[in-house]
């Protein structure tokens, strides 16, 4: 590519030194000095690339996705104050700081999806969109519905092979189920997501509703979901692992 550059920019040089010794009628004595002239047009080259029709190439877009179930579906509330618009909105600001294209967020999240319905679409959408990030918020709905540990621990390990498998660098956001489903089984639940983050050393926030569960002013009736005033520290739950994540790329 190098190479081509290169031989590029001489064609050029030529082309722009005959034009000037043709339209400017320069002495043909002038011929003798050429190679200094190659060597002007070769250093202001590179300064001229918008005179000569040669834009600065357009920065790669970063896409982000986003897999998750109701609790990045902004359910209950509106889309516009969900956690997931916040980090869009969020990430647009501080790139407009430094006049950089932010990364875009793919919001593939579904209320009431399950890890395996999850995994059945992740391929397509790693095709579609190749995210350099993976953000998993899953496996609530597995816990709420009972479903096997052993399951659940199946689903993260694959959904997070499919994504480095594809290049992209995975954050598994952690969650609690409610008491009334035994210890035993709420202990596993739990432990599956530091399990998978630790198998595969990817990044996790062990529990994504912390200093917000807790809060009933700050779940909807069904003490299940958070409400749009809880939205900003989920996005500040987030945030300390996903900016690890972006100092990276």
């Amino acid at each position: 590519m190098l190479l081509i550059m290169f031989y590029l920019m001489r064609l050029i040089v030529v082309a722009i030194e005959s034009i000037i010794l043709y339209v400017f009628h320069l002495p043909h004595q002038l011929i003798r000095h050429r190679p200094i002239l190659k060597y002007c047009l070769l250093v202001l080259l590179p300064f001229s690339n918008a005179s000569l029709g040669f834009p600065e190439p357009p920065q790669a877009t970063t896409h982000i996705l986003v897999l998750g179930d109701s609790i990045s579906a902004a359910y209950g509330i509106k889309t516009e104050d969900g956690w997931v618009n916040l980090l869009q909105k969020y990430l647009a600001e501080q790139h407009a700081k430094s006049n950089t294209r932010p990364p875009k967020i793919v919001n593939a999240s579904i209320s009431g999806e399950t890890t395996g319905g999850a995994l059945a679409r992740l391929p397509d959408l790693l095709r579609q969109y190749q995210p350099s990030i993976v953000i998993v918020e899953l496996g609530g709905n597995d816990g709420l519905r009972g479903h096997p540990i052993k399951i659940l621990r199946q689903n993260l390990d694959k959904i997070v092979e499919f994504c480095l498998a594809a290049n992209a660098e995975v954050l598994i956001l952690g969650m609690r189920i409610p008491p009334n489903y035994g210890k035993r089984y709420n202990d596993m639940f739990y432990r599956s997501f530091e399990q998978t983050a630790k198998d595969h050393n990817v990044a996790l926030v062990p529990f994504l509703l912390d200093n917000i569960a807790i809060f009933p002013q700050l779940m909807q009736k069904d003490g299940i979901h958070p409400t749009a005033v809880a939205q900003p520290k989920i996005l500040e739950n987030t945030l300390p692992q996903l900016r690890k994540i972006l100092e990276r790329l």
